[in-house]
């Protein structure tokens, strides 16, 4: 996500209170706003921990996944959000389109989506390798295909 490389983590969180903050005032969002308080919006169990900026800063994850921590969960369904968009991994898009069809649910197969995209993250830093798109794809057509 090149628009959050220089963002300290409170700073990180910082962008989505501000995000869901102007949402909820129904004051005008950039692209990247729209984008955050849309997922923002799609987790009500998150909502709470984005009410303030303390609230958002003193939160810690338990660590043991991604369910636990709503900022790593949130900045996941972002990732994969821009990956559709711009198709990258080639085939992504279509591979959603999939998805979406076969659960009948967006979130769904984002999820399907996300579960691939950090099983295939853990791998490369594991290998200390830059992660492997293709990988990526094939984890979630392994996925559709037992779903």
């Amino acid at each position: 996500m090149p628009a959050f490389d220089q963002h300290s983590r409170e700073q990180l969180r910082l962008s989505y209170v501000e995000a869901w903050q102007r949402h909820l005032q129904g004051l005008p969002l950039s692209p990247l706003q729209a984008l955050i308080a849309d997922v923002i919006g799609a987790h009500p169990e998150y909502q709470a921990v984005m009410r303030d900026a303390d609230t958002a800063n003193s939160y810690e994850a338990r660590g043991d996944g991604a369910a636990d921590n709503p900022f790593l969960h949130m900045g996941l369904h972002i990732a994969v959000r821009e990956q559709i968009s711009i198709d990258r991994p080639p085939g992504i898009r279509a591979l959603h389109s999939q998805l979406q069809a076969h659960y009948a649910d967006v979130h769904a197969a984002e999820h399907i989506l996300m579960e691939s995209l950090g099983q295939t993250l853990w791998q490369a830093q594991r290998d200390g390798k830059m992660p492997d798109e293709q990988q990526y794809l094939r984890l979630a057509r392994q996925r559709l295909a037992k779903g």
